[in-house]
């Protein structure tokens, strides 16, 4: 099962070692992938993992990082992805049912480990405990990671010859694959989440891994002209096969007003100006060296860089965002826009996560899947008055699996720590 064509294999490269820009609408190909494809791509983020779990450990050892809000033990973080793997494809009979399976309950037999679920369960070990509790040592969670993956290979195998793949209805096959569609992503989502802490806490991790120079790295000092859009009338949401996130259910039929919106996103050429213009503070991990010239640096896992002016402005908050747009006579794009305007083969993205103007909120019709606490206890939660933003597109350290342009990412528009930017529309 694990043998793939060379086209096959193609599909799944690890985004973050490819040195091009998304340009229009792209799609992941893990949401439709076959099953012998599924596992491939399985064990490809498995290598990442372990290589991310390697880096960490050569670059700090005793694997502790401060108990902020942003963050996680990268102990538990790598036994968070096991168990969250063997809930939905190992411990759970009900795993090819897809939204039809239940959440909890007499459907889900034993972990592998006894402690796992009082460790590991998101749902239930608040965050501020997880520094207090007695987690496995490095050893013992690559062998629970390593437990784990081959028990889920075997089920995938088992659905593979359970089902006919060619006959059987699209609608069909995406339930009996979603779990192991969502786990694959659930493990690149916490792989990012590993390169993002490591960056802000200036933890030297290998290029490879963190999406090296991935992006548009001849990118001019100036961006070229904004993408006209027309009025027309936009489904916003995803519609036919494959697989979603339930955020990203029911598609929602949206009038859009004709608009203009940058190419790419906002650069530090377009950024700096206003920085120097304003009051604003500057990124904790720009700086300014002031002789003999103005020459502008960046830090970028605890070393200082000079600056590539035509590089997309990176770990800017929504508020600064704004800030810049206000100040530049622009304004942020809502995301209906922003999913309107992708699909034109000029729109150019998929280097910095891109905030929009809109609160992370349900389409009409929304439904939890089994996973429930992927996006419902987040719609209406506020941070220091400011609810969740929406984000779109994908980084440079995001994985090919998860970087789709219906994807929705969402924070709180304070949050400067992820490698977030934006572009401007008018």
């Amino acid at each position: 099962m694990n043998d793939m064509t060379p086209a096959e294999a193609g599909q799944f490269r690890n985004f973050a070692s490819s040195e091009k820009c998304l340009a229009g609408p792209v799609y992941s190909a893990a949401r439709t992938a076959s099953p012998r494809a599924l596992a491939q791509a399985l064990l490809t983020t498995r290598a990442r993992t372990l290589s991310l779990m390697q880096a960490w450990q050569d670059a700090a050892p005793n694997l502790v990082v401060p108990p902020l809000p942003g963050m996680n033990l990268p102990l538990w973080e790598w036994g968070h992805i096991a168990w969250f793997q063997e809930w939905w494809t190992v411990r759970n009979s009900q795993r090819n049912l897809g939204h039809g399976s239940m959440t909890e309950g007499a459907a889900f037999g034993p972990s592998l480990r006894n402690d796992a679920d009082a460790f590991y369960n998101s749902s239930e070990v608040a965050h501020s405990t997880r520094w207090s509790l007695a987690l496995p040592d490095l050893n013992a969670t690559k062998q629970y990671l390593a437990d784990v993956l081959a028990q889920s290979l075997v089920h995938l195998k088992a659905t593979s010859h359970a089902f006919n793949f060619e006959n059987e209805p699209d609608a069909a096959q995406d339930q009996a694959l979603y779990f192991w569609r969502l786990v694959l992503q659930h493990e690149d989502m916490h792989n990012e989440a590993s390169v993002y802490m490591a960056q802000a806490l200036d933890i030297q991790l290998p290029e490879a891994l963190c999406g090296g120079s991935r992006g548009c790295t001849r990118a001019s000092k100036y961006a070229p002209d904004p993408i006209q859009i027309q009025a027309q009338t936009w489904r916003l949401g995803h519609t036919g096969p494959g697989f979603a996130f339930d955020n990203e259910y029911h598609a929602e039929v949206q009038e859009i007003k004709a608009f203009e919106i940058d190419a790419q996103p906002v650069n530090w050429a377009q950024y700096l100006p206003f920085l120097k213009a304003t009051v604003r503070a500057v990124p904790s991990h720009v700086r300014c060296l002031h002789a003999p010239t103005d020459a502008w640096e960046v830090r970028r896992f605890g070393h200082w860089h000079s600056m590539d002016l035509g590089a997309p402005a990176v770990h800017i908050s929504a508020l600064d965002a704004e800030a810049w747009c206000n100040w530049a006579g622009r304004r942020l794009p809502t995301e209906a826009e922003w999913s309107c305007a992708a699909q034109h083969a000029l729109f150019s993205w998929g280097q910095v996560w891109e905030w929009t103007a809109t609160p992370f909120a349900p389409y009409p019709g929304f439904v939890a899947h089994p996973y429930r606490d992927y996006s419902e206890p987040w719609w209406h939660q506020e941070k220091h008055g400011w609810q969740r933003r929406v984000l779109r597109g994908a980084c440079a350290a995001t994985s090919e699996h998860v970087a789709d342009v219906r994807y929705r990412n969402f924070f709180s528009p304070d949050r400067c720590d992820i490698f977030s930017g934006f572009r401007s529309a008018l």
